[in-house]
């Protein structure tokens, strides 16, 4: 599903690499939480699975080449960063938002169709936030925001979701939420990634645990099933 062989990673103007020599295999419908110290390489390590930033060695998802197929793997993957902001003066509702996840299947320059719109309802109601569609995306707190971001990542249709620490601005009872709807999507086969500082905080659903530091894999573990 996801095969990185001698990855290396550097930002534009450092001499580091912020990933280095990274090998790591993840199966499809694996569920992985990601860890490590600040600066350890979580939010890299997604970004570059998701083909964001440039990087040597080779990488191949979903029997693709990320160097030569990366437009249509993008396709194929569901992204949340750990920060968006969002300006309050922005027009767009929350519905409408959901909706340009949808772009990329459909394309930019044609209309949704019925099927787009309720499936953006659809994945709405599956994640608790029906009642925010309607309302304009910078009215929304910051755990909304967050909400809004994963409904669109799903929206999408995904094989892969990438999640940089998807609980973070949520209060105790939306994190169980979420945790919960996590489990029942990577049960019906969804491949999860998942950048997380708080250990205790791992959906139960999650298998495997990779620890990152220095750029480097230092721990890749699997845990028992819970049952």
């Amino acid at each position: 599903m996801i095969e990185l062989r001698n990855v290396s990673t550097m930002y534009e103007g450092e001499r580091i690499p912020t990933l280095s020599q990274v090998s790591v295999s993840i199966n499809k419908g694996e569920f992985v939480a990601i860890v490590g110290p600040n600066g350890a390489g979580k939010t890299t390590f997604l970004e570059t699975i998701n083909g964001l930033l440039k990087s040597s060695g080779d990488i191949s998802i979903m029997g693709m080449s990320l160097a030569e197929q990366g437009t249509e793997i993008r396709k194929r993957i569901g992204y949340v960063p750990q920060e968006f902001t969002c300006d309050t003066l922005t027009p767009f509702l929350v519905k409408d938002v959901i909706l340009m996840g949808r772009f990329g299947k459909i394309g930019v320059f044609k209309s949704p169709t019925t099927a787009d719109h309720e499936l953006v309802k659809k994945t709405a109601e599956f994640l608790s936030i029906s009642q925010l569609l309607e309302t304009p995306v910078g009215k929304l707190s910051g755990g909304q925001l967050q909400k809004v971001m994963i409904t669109r990542a799903l929206a999408t249709e995904p094989d892969i979701l990438l999640l940089d620490e998807p609980f973070s601005n949520l209060d105790m009872k939306s994190r169980t939420t979420l945790s919960e709807n996590l489990s029942s999507l990577n049960e019906r086969g969804l491949t999860i990634i998942m950048v997380i500082h708080d250990r205790s905080a791992i959906p139960l659903a999650c298998r495997r645990i990779i620890t990152l530091e220095g750029g480097r894999i230092i721990s890749d573990k699997s845990l028992p099933r819970v049952t």
